[in-house]
């Protein structure tokens, strides 16, 4: 049975593509954590599944081969949907599961249980997942620690966000170090392909920024002579003073 699709979709695969990691290479620290899942709850496959528009890719697998599938057919996709840990037993009894590939064939699934990785904001990613191919049940001992992992893992990827917008912070300070053509007259750059552009299409193209626009005090004072100039608070909009 397919999953529903999780409430707030738009915003949910929005928060994942953030992260820029789906499609990535696999990395030693994620590794780290599948293999504890595994060993902690006495199970061959553990997972660190990133449930997608149309999959669910995994970041970090042990006891498995392939890199995804198909999210019509995903354990974590239901997962997603609650804010606790799913459970399932057996799911060769489990109306929503017994008659899935996956467990009518390989990997044949049996026992899964999955974390929701869930963002700061309460995005529901994806989960960390452990299975087995026969019934179990695990402590609460064991649960909690699957649950601390989990975080782990959010931790993980929000690190490596906050890295990639630092070095993109740096890497346009970089550019605004380097010495800029500026017009005499209008004022445009000059970038370096030896195009001129506006100001505001220069640091657009340097950073994601949207500009309004309006007139300085000095300008309104000499081309504007007529016009009074706004005061502090009225440019903040709290209107003029009664």
């Amino acid at each position: 049975m397919r999953a529903n699709v999780a409430p707030r979709e738009a915003a949910r695969l929005e928060a994942l593509q953030n992260y820029r990691i789906l499609d990535t290479d696999a990395e030693s620290s994620y590794d780290a954590i599948t293999y504890l899942a595994a060993q902690l709850c006495d199970v061959p496959i553990a997972l660190i599944s990133l449930v997608d528009a149309e999959r669910q890719w995994f970041k970090s697998k042990l006891g498995v081969d392939v890199s995804e599938t198909s999210r019509d057919v995903s354990f974590c996709a239901h997962a997603i949907l609650g804010e606790q840990t799913l459970v399932v037993r057996d799911a060769r009894e489990d109306e929503r599961f017994r008659d899935n590939p996956l467990v009518c064939s390989e990997p044949n699934i049996v026992f899964y249980m999955g974390v929701p990785l869930s963002t700061p904001e309460g995005a529901k990613i994806g989960t960390l997942c452990v299975i087995d191919r026969q019934p179990r049940e695990l402590s609460a001992s064991q649960v909690h620690s699957l649950e601390v992992l989990a975080h782990q893992v959010v931790l993980q990827l929000e690190l490596k966000r906050v890295s990639d917008q630092l070095a993109a912070a740096l890497e346009r300070i970089n550019v605004m170090e380097e010495l800029i053509p500026i017009c005499s007259y209008c004022k445009g750059i000059r970038n370096d392909k030896g195009y001129w552009q506006s100001v505001e299409a220069f640091i657009k193209s340097h950073d994601n920024v949207e500009f309004s626009h309006g007139v300085c005090n000095a300008c309104m004072a000499r081309f504007f002579p007529d016009v009074e100039p706004l005061t502090p608070g009225e440019l903040a909009g709290d209107g003029p003073e009664s």
